[in-house]
Formats: structure tokens, C-alpha cells, sequence
């Protein structure tokens, strides 16, 4: 039997990432969440009925004046420049 011998390759390049608007993309999602008793809208993917949340959830809480954002938006990820060694 001959000699066994390996090889490796090593790839290096450059990362490049942006915000996901292919098509095929998942949708941007939107939710407020009370940041004084936790509470929260549910996720969607229309801003205004998040921040209608708000409104509703401030009216019948009056003492309740700081909500937080949630933006869940989808992002792609490649590789750029290639070079082997």
C-alpha cells in the first residue's frame, strides 16, 4: 500500500451583510413592549398596530410611559473576494 498524503485548503475572503430584500425574504416584524410591567403587543408585520398597542395599553395604564421597539428584520450574509492558499 503507498503513502497516504493530505492536503488542505484554506478560503479566505470578505464578509459582506445587508438587510435581506430578496424576494423569498422573511418579513420585517414589529412589536412594543411596556417597559414598566413587561407587558406586549403581539408580533406583526404592520408597525402602526404595534404602536396602536401602545396607545391602547398607555390608556388603560396611565402611569405606563416608557414601551420599548422590537424590529425583527431578516439579513443576508455572503462572501466576497475569494482567495485561496
Amino acid at each position: 500500500m503507498g503513502s497516504v498524503s493530505t492536503r488542505s485548503v484554506f478560503l479566505f475572503g470578505r464578509w459582506t451583510l445587508q438587510p435581506d430584500r430578496e424576494p423569498d425574504a422573511e418579513p420585517v416584524v414589529y412589536a412594543m413592549q411596556c417597559a414598566v410591567c413587561g407587558a406586549g403587543s403581539e408580533p406583526g408585520e404592520d408597525l402602526a398596530t404595534a404602536q396602536q398597542w401602545t396607545f391602547s395599553h398607555a390608556g388603560s395604564n396611565p402611569s405606563h410611559h416608557t414601551y420599548r421597539e422590537t424590529i425583527t428584520r431578516p439579513w443576508r450574509a455572503w462572501m466576497t473576494q475569494l482567495h485561496r492558499l
